[in-house]
């Protein structure tokens, strides 16, 4: 208790001098913390977006076009086989749309058939989807999302209301319920027209991706067996083995914890050197101390401290400079956090073991590089401390 009074009368002595050898700490444990947050938060959010899409989520691309097998027919045949709920043909493109004086130019327009709704856990504020006598009929009809809705007419009561892209007016049967926005961009501003047509007005015949969702995400597998057989009896011939892949998004989402989980650890190890640096710092300011206190030192072993007195005195102070170092940068992290939530558009939240493990790890810092002016201190000879000016 004496160590810890004489550590903190030591520290209150020299406010700006103690106040700039944590500043070191304070600034490495803030980084830490909120680094790793930011690369927890990153991943959260990606993932998010992928579970939205539904675990249970496959895509077929096809990476040949010619002697391409795949047509709607063989999309409809996809929904018999053993462990697909549904699947549907899907191709993207974008462009400016205009009703009247109106422009919108940020909608992201899909071509696909009736269920794509259902693949994608899409639900209606108003009217209905696409249908298969739209894509039958090349129908110009449209669902279009929330942001496309109030841009071009601003409201969402726009059943009926026509637009037109390229010059062709289409005529909205739906609206959807608002999506919201994540890392992969905005959900409202989708344009659903039926597949038929977008192969027409994107120039881009023949289907090149679709997506199946599987009957739950315990029968992915089942569904991505099937699918490969299926694939495989159609593409018996083609020049290249390589013909088509399927991609499962649960091992997507597992491949993408892997890299999110590595590159916050680099992020951390980066920030984990800011505090080696200021623990170079207490190093630095602990030998001035010694320095400066060696008259100190010597009274003291003169009247009976033993060394290991003096060594507990100034690794105290050091463990003490750190410790509050630590403290305050873990502050400094939860301000921080919440003021960058808003402005990185995610959720940054603290992990105690990380805030736990970056505290200790300061701690750590103050005893190991406080441990070598410490032991200087306590090897002082009486005699020579008390000679000295």
């Amino acid at each position: 208790m004496q160590s810890i009074q004489m550590a903190f009368k030591s520290i209150l002595g020299n406010k700006m001098r103690s106040f700039l050898t944590m500043l070191g700490i304070i600034i490495g444990v803030a980084s830490v913390v909120v680094l790793v947050s930011i690369g927890q938060g990153a991943n959260q959010s990606v993932s998010d977006s992928i579970q939205k899409m539904g675990t249970n989520l496959l895509t077929v691309n096809i990476n040949t076009r010619r002697n391409n097998p795949i047509n709607l027919e063989r999309v409809k045949e996809m929904r018999t086989l053993e462990g697909v709920a549904q699947a549907c043909p899907v191709s993207t493109s974008s462009g400016t749309l205009k009703a009247g004086l109106q422009q919108y130019e940020d909608g992201s327009i899909i071509a696909t058939s009736s269920g794509y709704d259902e693949i994608r856990n899409y639900s209606l504020a108003r009217g209905r989807f696409i249908t298969e006598p739209d894509v039958t009929n090349r129908s110009f009809v449209a669902v279009i999302g929330q942001e496309v809705a109030e841009e071009l007419f601003g409201s969402a009561q726009v059943l009926g209301e026509i637009f037109t892209w390229k010059g062709y007016p289409f005529t909205v049967v739906g609206v959807l319920n608002e999506i919201g926005t994540s890392m992969v961009g905005s959900g409202d501003n989708l344009i659903i027209i039926p597949f038929t047509v977008g192969e027409r007005l994107f120039f881009r015949k023949g289907i090149n991706s679709i997506y199946v969702s599987a009957l739950s995400a315990e029968n992915v597998s089942i569904a991505q067996e099937s699918l490969k057989t299926y694939m495989d009896a159609l593409m018996v011939g083609a020049s290249s083995s390589n013909t088509y892949n399927i991609y499962n998004q649960t091992t997507a989402l597992e491949t993408l914890n892997s890299a999110t989980a590595t590159l916050t650890l680099m992020l951390g190890g980066i920030a984990a050197i800011s505090l080696l640096v200021g623990g170079i710092g207490i190093m630095n300011i602990m030998l001035v101390s010694v320095s400066e206190r060696t008259r100190e030192i010597g009274i003291r072993k003169a009247i009976g401290a033993t060394r290991r007195n003096i060594l507990s005195q100034f690794l105290i102070e050091a463990l003490v400079v750190s410790l509050i170092g630590g403290l305050i940068g873990l502050g400094v992290s939860v301000v921080a956090t919440h003021l960058l939530t808003p402005v990185l558009k995610m959720t940054l939240t603290i992990s105690p073991s990380i805030a736990g493990l970056a505290v200790c790890f300061s701690i750590a810092v103050g005893i190991i590089f406080g441990l070598y002016p410490a032991n200087k201190a306590s090897k002082l000879l009486p005699v020579v401390a008390l000679r000295h000016e």
